[in-house]
């Protein structure tokens, strides 16, 4: 069998192997193919130096069951091509049966290299600083020569996949095997889960663990203010039995106002700490500097074929008008008709609500107390229902709108998500807070949903994918040490496709929410959440470890748009905290004690509010986004690439 490529001379190492499905394959026309496949063997490469006896297989693509043998090896050649040539400069292997459905794929050093360089990765150079890496200055950064130590495992699949989705499709060419309508469409330790599952992941798990001991003070703040206050456990007990008794000094001790002051400094506090936390991750990992190119389009965009005028390359465009259109006039309703949705399962609870007070004061029995709880509840599943099914409809709705660029893609399809969470999660609370007035209400239906939803998001999290796993899963698994590289990779391709963090960060920001903007009301806020993190940490891990298909990681510099969600949260927990003190009765008792009517003591509120918000702001600027060496490190790489063009500049004038 003849091998080429793959890495530098070191050994396969690797357990895993990414998969990615091409349902309609396809492809575009090849001038020349100076990388074809020998027999059963790797394709060649044309560049000496990527020659090597052994190759690390890092994907395995699986192929339709429809597709013919003469589509498979037509691919094959087309994945080996050199990229000048419409491939993708990769390496394909056949698998052990020539005629089967899986196609491996492995990348030699060079186009491993240039990616790195395209992608603007930040490696270590020679004198120790990290740099970002230059693909005609190779020679200079450490480990250059050896791609298992260069690049981490994540990154190298990674990059594989990267060059895959770039191969693209000329749809007037015939795919030989296939018929003529047929075209190709692309669809422990922290440092560990960075070298294995790259930065995207990685940094979902750092600011898990961040987040997570960030709750340490706000729990440990509300268990003494319930230790020591009797009215606020009175409290904690009637929002858990449902029993609604009057306190004379509701929800008014100075205990809840400590606990508002502290949760809107505390979430300023701990986003900004994050912040450095972050930076100093991001230039560990050499992403702190990607650079913004223009790439390809993402694998989903489709259009005619032209020529893009801004790079001159031929690939499919679509008018922006078009996705206007179909922004204002397809998605823009559809979000109007959920949130119409959330504001019909809230009528609903409050009718339910009524008539469930109604019927224990008629009947004040036992069980009509234990039914005092049933609209929460059934509310609670609605909204998480709900939201379920419009992630699926936003993501519809996204795809429909035909963004060119994963980026912009990724950041309509947040926004989407964003806007029903925060209405589906937080209309009903502060219905209750600002409108009804009704902080008994307020406090149960928090505890609501910090009790039940905890444990519905573990049961349909871990609960029910482990015991399809090991009731389902289990009896067809018979791997065993000794089995054969692929034979592995099978077995991981029957493993579901990792649905993604999306569903981990929207978990967070809600609670984030929950604590930010009505612990005041309910101290046990943060001793809820600390106790669910503590259980999360390692089932998103046994999850994304035993559950799912390994996912694609594209180097990340931070968490994206999630920061800003959480930052505005953040501020917008001040106004909902100042509030929340105004119904206190002790605090407007204290205020007509004081001769001031309702007016001053809003008046009084809006200035305590402005002054909060002033603090938050002076913190954030006292608060440095990254350590100080960090920024020396940024200013010297942006020095470095200066000097770096202006001698290029040098060379191309002397030439």
């Amino acid at each position: 069998m003849n091998e080429a490529g793959g890495d530098e001379g070191g050994s396969s190492s690797s357990n895993t192997a990414q998969e990615t499905e091409d349902k309609s394959p396809g492809g575009r026309i090849l001038n020349k193919l100076s990388a074809t496949s020998t027999g059963p063997g790797w394709t060649k490469v044309s560049c000496p130096c990527c020659v090597s006896e052994h190759v690390e297989p890092l994907v395995v693509v699986r192929l339709g069951e429809k597709v013919h043998p003469e589509t498979k090896r037509w691919l094959i050649r087309l994945i080996g091509a050199p990229q000048k040539d419409g491939g993708a400069a990769l390496l394909a292997h056949p698998g052990e049966d020539a005629s089967g459905n899986i196609i491996m794929v492995s990348a030699p050093r060079c186009t491993l290299l240039r990616a790195t360089e395209e992608l603007g990765l930040c490696k270590t150079y020679y004198n120790g600083e990290m740099e970002a890496f230059s693909y005609n200055d190779r020679e200079h950064f450490k480990d250059s020569d050896n791609m298992e130590v260069f690049l981490t495992l994540a990154e190298r699949e990674y990059i594989v996949k990267y060059e895959l989705d770039g191969l693209q499709a000329q749809r007037e060419l015939r795919i030989p095997g296939m018929a003529d309508n047929y075209t190709l469409q692309q669809r422990d330790n922290i440092y560990s889960v960075n070298a294995y599952f790259g930065s995207s992941v990685a940094f979902y798990f750092s600011f898990l663990d961040f987040y997570t001991w960030s709750l340490l003070p706000p729990a440990i703040l509300g268990l003494s203010i319930t230790y020591f206050s009797g009215e606020v456990q009175k409290e904690m007990v009637d929002s858990v039995s449902g029993l609604q008794v009057t306190i004379v000094d509701d929800d008014a001790g100075p205990g809840h106002m400590i606990q508002a002051v502290f949760s809107m400094l505390w979430s300023t506090v701990v986003m900004e700490l994050w912040k450095r936390r972050r930076s100093t991750l991001s230039y560990r990992w050499g992403t702190l500097h990607l650079a913004e190119r223009f790439a390809e389009p993402r694998p989903g965009f489709h259009g005619d074929i032209g020529v893009n005028p801004v790079t001159g390359r031929m690939e499919p465009l679509f008018p922006e008008w078009q996705r206007d259109i179909r922004m204002a006039l397809v998605s823009l309703p559809v979000v109007g008709m959920f949130l119409g949705l959330v504001v019909l399962g809230m009528v609903c609870f409050y009718w339910g609500e009524a008539q469930i007070k109604q019927l224990h004061q008629d009947w004040d029995s036992l069980l009509t107390e234990t039914l005092l709880y049933m609209p929460s509840v059934l509310h609670i599943v609605y909204t998480n229902m709900l939201a379920n099914v419009y992630k699926r409809v936003a993501q519809t709705l996204t795809e429909y709108e035909n963004h060119r660029e994963e980026s912009a893609f990724q950041n309509h399809l947040t926004a989407k998500v964003l806007v029903f969470t925060f209405f589906n999660y937080f209309a009903v609370l502060f219905h209750i807070a600002f409108f009804k007035q009704d902080v008994p209400l307020l406090r149960k239906r928090l505890a609501s949903l910090l009790i039940v939803s905890q444990l519905v998001n573990q049961v349909t999290e871990v609960v029910i994918p482990f015991l399809v796993d090991r009731l389902v899963n289990a009896p067809h698994k018979t791997e065993r040490e000794d089995d054969p590289q692929e034979d592995k990779f099978r077995n991981q391709i029957t493993l579901p496709v990792f649905p993604g963090l999306f569903g981990e960060y929207i978990e967070l920001l809600v609670q984030f929410g929950y604590l930010s903007l009505f612990s005041c009301v309910y101290p046990l806020t943060a001793v809820l959440l600390l106790i669910n993190n503590l259980t999360e940490i390692r089932s998103d891990a046994y999850k994304i470890c035993k559950l799912f298909r390994k996912p694609f990681s594209p180097p990340a510099a931070n968490m994206g748009v999630w920061r800003i969600a959480f930052e505005v949260l953040s501020f917008v927990s001040v106004v909902s905290n100042c509030w929340l003190l105004i119904l206190s009765p002790r605090l407007r008792e204290l205020g007509r004690e004081g001769g001031m009517s309702s007016t001053d003591i809003l008046l009084l509120a809006v200035l305590v509010e402005h002054v909060l918000i002033l603090i938050k702001v002076v913190l954030t600027v006292l608060i440095p986004d990254e350590p100080d060496w960090i920024r020396k490190k940024k200013e010297h790489i942006e020095y470095t690439s200066m000097q770096a063009l202006k001698q290029q500049k040098l060379l191309s004038k002397e030439s």
